[in-house]
């Protein structure tokens, strides 16, 4: 995901952030969490002092205050927001952010994203995931404060970003405890499987046509994490750690372990898996391992990467 060059400490002074409503405008987008239930509070009143500087990845900013209309526009910083406790000061978030069921819903598009349509919820932080059609600068030009937190590419980056957002929000300790929480429950993942699991080859459908993820990717990382062989890293086109293979290659490949990332979107099963011509002779398939996965969680870096790990863990122990 794309960022901007670095720009000098912005302070968010509030009385600049009453503008005009406008009208929300139509997206796509995706949020989850899965120890999120408790998220929706206020800062917390345990030691959080403002004004406090967040860096993002386009450069520093300055909050004087804690947010109260925060408007998320990114699915994985839903889900963060609402992880650390933080849910009560999201007043919208872009349409993919369907997880928590408490995420407010808006038709805001993160793939087309419209400064005055953001502006209109008078936003006191704006969180991005993405850079599209310039929105950083049209924001800024209306004295919208952002914090762009791109796509993460292992673990520590999603950890770094939830204790960014931690602080940025009144909300430290929450982040630190929702961070200790992930790294414990994949620590005890990892360490559940057993020896010889390492080194079988993995699988991971994004859809039907073959489209995967290489071990340069955050969930391609995730994999390493169990000393898994990706078979998209022999990939002849690595096409950015976003490889299209065929039915042949993966075939010829023998994953050990399939992983689908296309339930949701393509109605993709183990059975359907099953079906596929040659199908029948992957590894995989004989042992019945093949993970019906979470679009979604497989998309994002949030906290729910825990839930992930876990569901791979117990295909590799059965």
């Amino acid at each position: 995901m794309s960022g901007t060059t670095p720009r000098a400490a912005r302070s968010t002074s509030r009385a600049l952030l009453a503008l005009p409503a406008a009208l929300a405008l139509v997206l796509t987008g995706c949020g989850g969490s899965s120890s999120d239930d408790d998220a929706a509070a206020a800062p917390s009143s345990s030691g959080d002092a403002f004004p406090v500087t967040v860096t993002g990845d386009d450069g520093e900013l300055t909050l004087d205050e804690a947010p109260e209309n925060i408007v998320s526009m990114s699915p994985t910083a839903t889900e963060m927001l609402f992880a650390i406790g933080a849910g009560d000061q999201v007043e919208a978030a872009d349409s993919y952010s369907t997880y928590p069921e408490e995420a407010p819903d808006t038709e805001l598009s993160s793939f087309t994203p419209n400064a005055e349509a953001i502006a209109g919820y008078s936003p006191d932080l704006v969180v991005l995931s993405d850079d599209l059609n310039g929105i950083v600068d049209a924001l800024d030009a209306l004295s919208v404060p952002t914090l762009l937190l791109g796509a993460a590419e292992d673990l520590d980056e999603s950890y770094a970003q939830i204790e960014t957002l931690g602080q940025a929000t009144g909300h430290t300790e929450e982040a630190a405890e929702v961070v200790a929480d992930m790294q414990q429950r994949i620590e005890t993942a990892v360490a559940s499987v057993p020896a010889e699991a390492e080194g079988l080859r993995v699988y991971h459908e994004l859809d039907p046509s073959f489209y995967s993820v290489t071990s340069g990717t955050f969930i391609g990382s995730v994999y390493s994490l169990f000393g898994l062989e990706n078979v998209a890293d022999a990939a002849p086109d690595a096409a950015g750690g976003y490889p299209q293979l065929s039915a042949e290659y993966v075939v010829g490949q023998a994953p050990d372990l399939i992983v689908l990332a296309d339930t949701k979107c393509c109605g993709e099963s183990a059975a359907t898996v099953a079906e596929r011509p040659a199908f029948g002779s992957v590894p995989a398939v004989q042992q019945g391992r093949i993970v019906e996965g979470d679009d979604d969680i497989a998309s994002r870096w949030g906290p729910r990467v825990a839930d992930f790990a876990e569901q791979i863990a117990a295909a590799l122990q059965g």
